[in-house]
This record gives C-alpha cells, structure tokens and sequence, in this order.
C-alpha cells in the first residue's frame, strides 16, 4: 500500500469524494430507512466533534478529496451545522478550495440557506419521494411535506446550481408520480434524480420485487419527453439524460440493476468515526481511538489508505453471497 500520492485503491480508482455524517438521526421516518419506532441510535460519547470532523478533513484534502458531502441521517439537525460548513469551506485540497456539498430533507432548509450559503455551501440535494401531501405522510410518517417544498423553494430562489432532488421510486408507492416529480423539478430549476431502492433499511425488508428498476424509469420518462444521453459521467454516480435536447436534465442512479462501481471515487466517514469504503461493505475502518488518543495525522492518514486499499472492485447486491450491511443508511450516511 503507498502511503503517498492520490488515494487509489487496488483496482486503480482514484478517490476524490468524502461523505461525511454528522448524525444518525432525522427529522422522518422514511418506510424504506428506518422504523417508526425502536430506532438504536448512536451513543452522543461517540459523535465526533466539529473539531474531529474537520481534522479528518483536512487530513482528507492534504491527501487528495476535492469534495465533501454532508449527510446524516438529517444533517441539519446538528446543531453546529453552519460552523461545520464554514470550517470545511476554508480547507484546501491542491491548492485550491474544496467543494462542499450537504444531501437534506429539506425541512428546516429555508431557515438555514442563507446562512448556509455565506458559511460556502457550494451544493445541494434536498430528498423529495412524493408531492403527496397524503402520501407523503404515510411514506415519511410525519406530516411535514409543506415543510419540505418551503426549503425547496428556498433552495430554488437561491444561486446554488447545480441544485438536484433525489427520489427513491416505489413501485406502488409513487411510480405514478414520476412524470409529475420531474416536471416538478424543471420548474424549480432543478434536476430530479430517481434512486434505485436499495438493501440499506434497518429492519432488512427490503425487496427486490418493489424497486422501480431504472428501465422501467426511463419507459415511462420517455412518454412525456425525448431523452438524449448526457456524455461525460465519469465518477458520478447518476446517469444523466437532457430532456427534448435541454437545457432540463434528469438522472437515474441505478445502484442495483446498473452498477457503477468501476468508476467509484467515494468513501464514507460515519457520525462515529468509521470510515467505510463502500456504501454496502460489512467492514469499517475505526478512526476514534486514534482521533482521540493523541495520533499524530500520520496515523490517521495511513486508516484512510488501508481502508481505500482494502476497497473491493464492487458491491455484488446481484450475488448470491451478498450480506447487507448492519447498519441502516441512517447511520451509514448518504
């Protein structure tokens, strides 16, 4: 393993993105994320403090990432949230700034963006499955959709671009609604993402059965608009298309029935200093002893490289040896 230069793992992939979650907690209860009820969360001696998370980054950025994503479970919940944004924001990767970038639910959003913004968020993706109010009561269990649609109108009515909402399609749950939340999405200047649904829930009842695969998205897509091929994806984990020739543009990240593995430049810090090289891996490289026993960086850049070199070529949900992972993507981070 080197212990300098870009951060490549064994298959060649260089790593420029780091997610970072803040908490395991969130303001919803997602049917597809957590249960209602029962939720063992992190214990609070386990978080890592704003310091912990910037040194991390730091040590991160010295070492090649570019970007950084805030995630949670609901990073706005984090009381500091502004603080972290604007600690990150000032870090360097290659001489020049690093990108920071949060994925929400948007509820508190509209309350936060400004302050958001001047701290050098620089990105944004607001979760939105449903414009439902009903819907989106059942499907989040909490009745807060006219929340959601206020950040996002924020967010719109901002200069954040590119600004892209995410949706996880449902079948049976919202697949009829795709046309509409695309549409939806063009008119607030945003690009819509569709999500394959994956085997991340806490309460592992995930079905194949129920996921909208990304052909079926693209079927039904193409009845209202004409879709060209955005080329160029590179790392990126959507696969993009212009709709009637552009500008407005849609996504499809197909984690299940297409796999981009190949082309991954992402790991994953969790809200208790584990980091994870893969979305679904079932092992974690602990950072908190040596974050809080005194280790030089040293030590903890040389946990980032084990951890990246020890990166499998891809994910295998599509085998049958595949162990989803035991945390939920609420403490895993997005």
């Amino acid at each position: 393993m080197p212990n300098a230069g870009p951060l490549r793992d064994t298959h060649g992939r260089a790593h420029r993105d780091l997610r970072i979650s803040l908490t395991d907690r969130c303001s919803l209860r997602c049917t597809y994320c957590m249960p209602e009820q029962g939720v063992e969360w992190l214990a609070k001696t386990s978080i890592l403090s704003t310091d912990e998370i910037v040194r991390v980054a730091q040590i991160a950025a010295d070492a090649g990432i570019t970007t950084f994503r805030l995630t949670g479970g609901e990073p706005l919940l984090r009381r500091d949230i502004v603080d972290v944004v604007r600690r990150i924001s000032r870090i360097e990767s290659a001489g020049a700034p690093v990108q920071v970038a949060m994925t929400t639910n948007g509820i508190v959003l509209a309350d936060k963006l400004d302050e958001l913004i001047d701290a050098g968020l620089t990105r944004l993706n607001i979760s939105i499955d449903t414009l439902r109010r009903d819907r989106f009561a059942a499907l989040t269990r909490r009745d807060r959709l006219d929340d959601v649609l206020r950040g996002i109108a924020a967010a719109a009515a901002s200069d954040l671009r590119p600004l892209k909402l995410n949706t996880v399609a449902m079948r049976g749950v919202n697949d009829d609604e795709m046309v509409d939340l695309v549409q939806f999405s063009v008119d607030h200047g945003a690009e819509l993402r569709f999500i394959e649904q994956m085997p991340l829930d806490s309460g592992h009842t995930w079905d194949r059965s129920a996921m909208v695969t990304r052909d079926e998205i693209l079927a039904a897509l193409s009845q209202r608009w004409d879709l060209e091929p955005v080329p160029g994806r590179g790392g990126a984990p959507a696969e993009r298309w212009r709709l009637d020739g552009g500008p407005s543009t849609v996504g499809v990240i197909a984690s299940v029935t297409a796999p981009f593995c190949g082309a991954c430049d992402r790991l994953r810090l969790t809200a208790d200093g584990q980091l994870r090289n893969c979305l679904f891996s079932t092992h974690e490289f602990d950072l908190l002893p040596s974050l809080r026993d005194g280790s030089p960086d040293a030590v903890l850049e040389d946990v980032l490289r084990r951890c990246i070199w020890a990166k499998l070529p891809g994910h295998a949900i599509n085998d049958p040896s595949f162990l989803q992972p035991d945390r939920g993507m609420n403490a895993i981070g997005g």
